[in-house]
C-alpha cells in the first residue's frame, strides 16, 4: 500500500478534515496544515497529528496557535509566506490544496514548481489559470490528480482508454443544487438559509452557494477544459439528482464509462493520495440495491444565469474566467454576509464582466490583477 506524507493546505475546511480522516484510516502521515483563523481546530489537528509545521495565515491567529503549541515542537507560522513554506516543504511528497478561491493559486504553484504531486481540491486554481498551471506542472514533472468527485471520476473513467484521441466527450454531472426548477421568480425570493441547504453533499458555504447557483458546474467545465485539454464543444454537463454518477466518460466507439458511488468526498480524496493504487479506507459504500432511479436532464442556463456566463467565459478564455471568478467569490461573500440577494449574484459578476478589461494571453501577474480587478467591480456596484 501507498503510504505518503502530505501537506494539507486548508485543513479547517471539509476537504481538508477529510483528508485528514483519509490519512489517519490510510495510514498516510502529515508533515504540515494550514489554516486561516480556526485556531482551537488546528491546534486539536496538530496534536493528534504532530505536523512538522501548523499555519495560520491570520497573524493574531498565528500568535495564538504558537503558545497553545509551544510545548509540542511544531513549527508556527503565518501569512503567505507560511503558505508556501507548507506548500513546499521537503518532508511532503503529496500538497491537499483545499483552499477556497484564487487564494490557492499561489500555494499551488509552489508545490508543483517543487514537484509535489497536487491532489487538487481547488478548482479556482485552474479556472484562473489553467494554462499556466498545466504548463509549470508539465515542466516540474509535477503529478495533478483530481479530488472533486466530478473531475475525478473523468480522472477514474479515462483510465480506461489508451490515448485521449478515443474520447469523444467528457460528461459532467449536477445534482442541480437545492433550486432545481424554480423559476427566476421563485429565485428573487430564496434565502441564505435555503441556498446554503444542499440536497446531496455537505460542504463548505462557498461551494454550496455555488451550486445553488451552478457556478459551480460552471467553473468545473472550466476546470476540466484545462485539466484534460479538452475544447468545450467536446464537454457535456447534465443534471442528475441523484449523484450517483459522479461523472462520464463517452468512447468513440459510443461506448460510456461512469463512476458511481455515494456521496462521500473521502473516496476521491483517498485515490488522488493513492492513484494508481487501490485501498480499503473510510468512505461508505454505495448499495446499489437501495439506490432510486438514476434520472438525466438538461440544465437551465437561462434561469441559472452564473452557468451561462461561466459557459460563456470557456468559449472567451484569457482573463475572462479569472474575472468570472473573482467577481463570483466577491459576490458570494456579500450574499452570505446578506449585503445582497440571491439574483445579484449574476447581476454583479456580469456587471464586472462587462466592465474589467480582459487580456487574451495573461502572465499569472495580469490574472491577479483582473481577479482584484473584479472583486473591487463587485463590491463597487453593490454600495
Amino acid at each position: 500500500m501507498v503510504c505518503r506524507t502530505l501537506s494539507i493546505l486548508g485543513s479547517s475546511g471539509s476537504i481538508g478534515r477529510q483528508a485528514l480522516k483519509v490519512a489517519e484510516s490510510c495510514g498516510h502521515q502529515v508533515a504540515a496544515i494550514t489554516v486561516n483563523r480556526s485556531v482551537e481546530l488546528a491546534e486539536a489537528q496538530a496534536r493528534r497529528f504532530r505536523p512538522r509545521l501548523a499555519v495560520a495565515v491570520d497573524g493574531a491567529a498565528a500568535a495564538d496557535l504558537r503558545v497553545r503549541l509551544a510545548d509540542t515542537g511544531v513549527k508556527v507560522l503565518s501569512g503567505q509566506e507560511g503558505l508556501l513554506e507548507a506548500a513546499s516543504i521537503p518532508d511532503a511528497d503529496t500538497v491537499v490544496t483545499a483552499i477556497v478561491g484564487v487564494a490557492g493559486l499561489r500555494p499551488t504553484l509552489t508545490a508543483i514548481d517543487h514537484g509535489k504531486r497536487i491532489a487538487l481540491a481547488n478548482k479556482e486554481t485552474l479556472v484562473c489559470a489553467g494554462e499556466l498551471v498545466m504548463s509549470r506542472a508539465k515542466e516540474a514533472k509535477a503529478e495533478i490528480v483530481p479530488v472533486d468527485s466530478e473531475h475525478s471520476a473523468i480522472f477514474q473513467c479515462l483510465q480506461g482508454c489508451r490515448d485521449r484521441g478515443e474520447v469523444k466527450r467528457l460528461i459532467i454531472t449536477a445534482s442541480g443544487g437545492p433550486f432545481y426548477g424554480k423559476t427566476c421568480k421563485e429565485l428573487s425570493l430564496v434565502t441564505k438559509e435555503q441556498a446554503l441547504r444542499h440536497p446531496n453533499w455537505s460542504m463548505g458555504a462557498k461551494i454550496t452557494i455555488d451550486s445553488a447557483t451552478l457556478m459551480n458546474k460552471g467553473l468545473e467545465f472550466i476546470e476540466a477544459m484545462r485539466l484534460y485539454a479538452m475544447p468545450p464543444e467536446r464537454i457535456q454537463i447534465v443534471v442528475h439528482r441523484e449523484s450517483i454518477i459522479h461523472s462520464m466518460v463517452e468512447f468513440e466507439d459510443g461506448a460510456i464509462l461512469a463512476q458511481l458511488g455515494s456521496a462521500d468526498m473521502c473516496l476521491p480524496i483517498q485515490y488522488a493520495l493513492t492513484w494508481p493504487e487501490r485501498t480499503t479506507g473510510p468512505a461508505k459504500p454505495l448499495d446499489l440495491l437501495s439506490c432510486p432511479p438514476l434520472t438525466f436532464r438538461k440544465p437551465d442556463p437561462d434561469t441559472f444565469r452564473c452557468l451561462r456566463l461561466a459557459l460563456e467565459c470557456a468559449e472567451k478564455g484569457g482573463t475572462s474566467t479569472a474575472i468570472l471568478n473573482g467577481a463570483n467569490e466577491a459576490a458570494v461573500e456579500l450574499f452570505l454576509n446578506d449585503k445582497i440577494s440571491f439574483l445579484d449574484i449574476p447581476r454583479l459578476v456580469e456587471r464586472a464582466l462587462d466592465t474589467v478589461p480582459m487580456s487574451d494571453a495573461p502572465g499569472l501577474e495580469e490574472i491577479l490583477d483582473a481577479d482584484r480587478a473584479a472583486r473591487q467591480a463587485v463590491y463597487d456596484f453593490a454600495r
